[in-house]
């Protein structure tokens, strides 16, 4: 199936996708600090870099957009043009979670994830998903993932 814009067009929407500080981020960050947690962004010497670091709890969280990183959810659908390629990008970013995670555990981090369809579309519960992030915070459980 043939894309529906030209390459100048689709180009121009692909680069005006973040890297960082996204809507879903910034409303876990706002989560967060709204229920007293305080925390630094992007830390740029742990693997993955990742998007809140909790060093208090000696935590870190990833806010994980769905398309991005393959989730099995209804966000994500593998893109009918250019497969291969896709295929393999989202798959990349799969195998670069799975080790950022690893080394981060293995340097004694507890990791969590909260996956964007946790967080978006109507209904959704909020204050659900902080009161999982809080409980997780101050237990020590190693890990936790929050998906929708």
């Amino acid at each position: 199936m043939a894309d529906i814009v030209d390459a100048a067009t689709r180009s121009r929407m692909m680069s005006g996708i973040r890297g960082g500080n996204t809507k879903p981020e910034i409303l876990v960050r706002s989560i967060l600090h709204r229920h007293g947690f305080r925390f630094r962004l992007h830390v740029r010497n742990l693997p993955g870099k990742p998007d809140i670091v909790l060093p208090r709890y000696h935590a870190v969280i990833f806010v994980n957009g769905c398309f991005w990183h393959g989730h099995d959810c209804h966000l994500f659908r593998m893109p009918k043009t250019r497969e291969a390629f896709w295929s393999e990008k989202i798959g990349r970013n799969q195998f670069n979670d799975q080790k950022n995670r690893e080394a981060l555990i293995a340097a004694n981090w507890r990791v969590g994830v909260v996956w964007e369809c946790a967080i978006r579309g109507k209904g959704k519960d909020i204050d659900s998903i902080a009161l999982c992030l809080s409980e997780w915070l101050h237990s020590e459980e190693e890990t936790i993932e929050v998906k929708g």
